[in-house]
C-alpha cells in the first residue's frame, strides 16, 4: 500500500521531503526521536607514473565501532576503482549499477568503458537524485590512454584530479601527508607507501578511521589488483607519528 502522497503533482522522487506518513490502524508518533550516528572513514586516490592507487581504512562506525575489517574500495571492471564514503547501503546499491552498467556499455560496443564515461555517467545519476539524495561520494579511478582520477559529490558534481584526492572525515589529516610528500611521477612503490602513510595519519587522529589494515589497490596497464595484507602491514609497522 502506498502511504505517501504526490505533493502538487509531483512524483515522490522530484520533491525534498515526503509526505506525513499515515497509518491506517494504528496512531502514528509525529514527534520521533531520532538519534544521530557519526561515521566516517578515509579514502585516497593518487596518480603515479603508470597508474591510479586507491587506498582506504577499514573502519565502519555507528556511533560505536561496528566493523573493523570493511572493504571499501571496489572493482568495477578490469580497469576502473572506486572508493566508498557515506551510507553503506547507498554505496553498495550504486556499485551494483556502475558494475551492471558497465557491462552492458562493454557487450554493446565491444570496447572497454573509460573512467571518464563512468564518472559522467554517476554524476548524472547523483545529480538525477540531488533531492532525495544518496549519501555517497566516491574516488573513481582508472586508466584510459593514461591515469584518471574523479571525485564526485553526493550531488553529482565531478572533479578531475591531476595528482590526489580524498574523502571521508579524515581527509584533514591525510591530505597534510599527501600535501608535503606527493611528487608528479612517483614509481608504484612509492606511492603505494604515500597512500599509506596518509591513510595511516588519518587512523591515527581522526577517531572514525581506523580498522585493522589499510585496503589498497593498484590500477595500471596490467589491469585491476589488490595489494596483499602483508605488505601494506609491513609499511605500516615502518610510520612513525609524533
Amino acid at each position: 500500500m502506498n502511504y505517501y502522497k504526490e505533493i502538487e503533482g509531483l512524483p515522490i522522487s522530484l520533491i525534498s521531503e515526503r509526505a506525513k506518513f499515515v497509518s491506517v490502524n494504528t496512531p502514528v508518533n509525529e514527534h520521533p526521536q531520532v538519534e544521530d550516528k557519526k561515521t566516517g572513514t578515509t579514502t585516497v586516490g593518487l596518480v603515479f607514473k603508470d597508474g591510479v592507487i586507491l587506498a582506504a581504512d577499514q573502519r565502519a562506525t555507528m556511533g560505536n565501532i561496528a566493523e573493523k575489517d570493511m572493504p571499501k574500495v571496489y572493482k568495477i571492471t578490469e580497469n576502473i576503482g572506486v572508493t566508498t564514503a557515506g551510507a553503506v547501503g547507498d554505496s553498495l546499491a550504486l556499485i551494483r549499477f556502475m558494475r551492471a552498467q558497465a557491462n552492458l556499455y562493454e557487450i554493446e560496443r565491444d570496447t572497454k568503458m573509460t573512467p571518464q564515461a563512468l564518472a559522467s555517467l554517476l554524476s548524472n545519476v547523483l545529480n538525477g537524485n540531488r533531492y532525495y539524495p544518496f549519501v555517497f561520494q566516491p574516488l573513481l579511478g582508472g586508466i584510459n590512454k593514461k591515469p584518471e582520477l574523479f571525485e564526485l559529490t553526493p550531488y553529482g558534481c565531478v572533479t578531475e584530479k591531476k595528482d590526489y584526492a580524498l574523502t571521508g572525515s579524515g581527509t584533514t589529516f591525510a591530505m597534510t601527508t599527501l600535501d608535503n610528500e606527493y611528487k608528479k611521477g612517483l614509481s608504484e612503490g612509492d606511492a603505494i607507501a604515500l597512500a599509506v602513510k596518509a591513510v595511516s595519519a588519518a587512523k591515527n587522529r581522526d577517531i572514525y578511521s581506523g580498522g585493522d589494515s589499510v585496503t589498497v589497490v593498484v590500477i595500471d596497464k596490467d589491469g585491476y589488483r589488490e595489494i596483499d595484507r602483508k605488505e601494506i602491514d609491513k609499511l605500516i609497522s615502518k610510520i612513525k607519528f609524533n
